[in-house]
């Protein structure tokens, strides 16, 4: 039996409330991505070309730090990457996620939140953080998403299979 990891990075909680979610319909295990220092409203405010996530997303090579790790990544064969989109793509933290692992013969599928823009090139910029590993395509859904639809684009896509 396949066992699964959803890992999420979430600034203004709504990731968290989707990575809940799907969590429980994949019956995984949760671990929250926490940066080292917290963002602020400021830091997140994309209008300002010199707030904090603005100069992070400026530089492919940034990568912010995070608290802790997951021990048993090894463990797992499956991992839902979630995240809210920034700049049409994954905020650099979660390159640093990945690039602390092995991650050869894992399944990573990336779920985001937006506030209206897609995936953009999120596995194009993901790609080299996750060697090893086969990168699937990933979604974009509203935070408020019900266990039905998540489960319904589970099937779809043969996730987990």
């Amino acid at each position: 039996m396949k066992k699964i990891l959803v890992a999420y990075f979430s600034a203004t909680q709504s990731t968290k409330k989707l990575a809940t979610t799907l969590a429980s319909v994949t019956d995984a295990d949760i671990y929250e991505i926490k940066p080292e220092i917290p963002y602020t409203k400021k830091d997140l405010n994309w209008m300002d070309t010199n707030s904090r996530s603005s100069i992070e997303m400026k530089n492919k090579t940034y990568r912010p730090s995070i608290i802790g790790k997951v021990d048993t990544m090894d463990t797992y064969d499956t991992i839902f990457i979630g995240f809210p989109i920034w700049w049409y793509v994954a905020p650099t933290i979660i390159n640093t996620f990945l690039e602390q692992y092995n991650l050869n013969g894992k399944t990573i599928i990336p779920f985001a939140t937006s506030g209206g823009s897609g995936m953009g090139n999120t596995n194009k910029e993901l790609k080299d953080s996750c060697k090893g590993a086969i990168l699937l395509e990933g979604k974009v859904f509203k935070s408020n998403t019900r266990e039905e639809a998540l489960k319904k684009w589970i099937e779809q896509n043969k996730i987990g299979a």
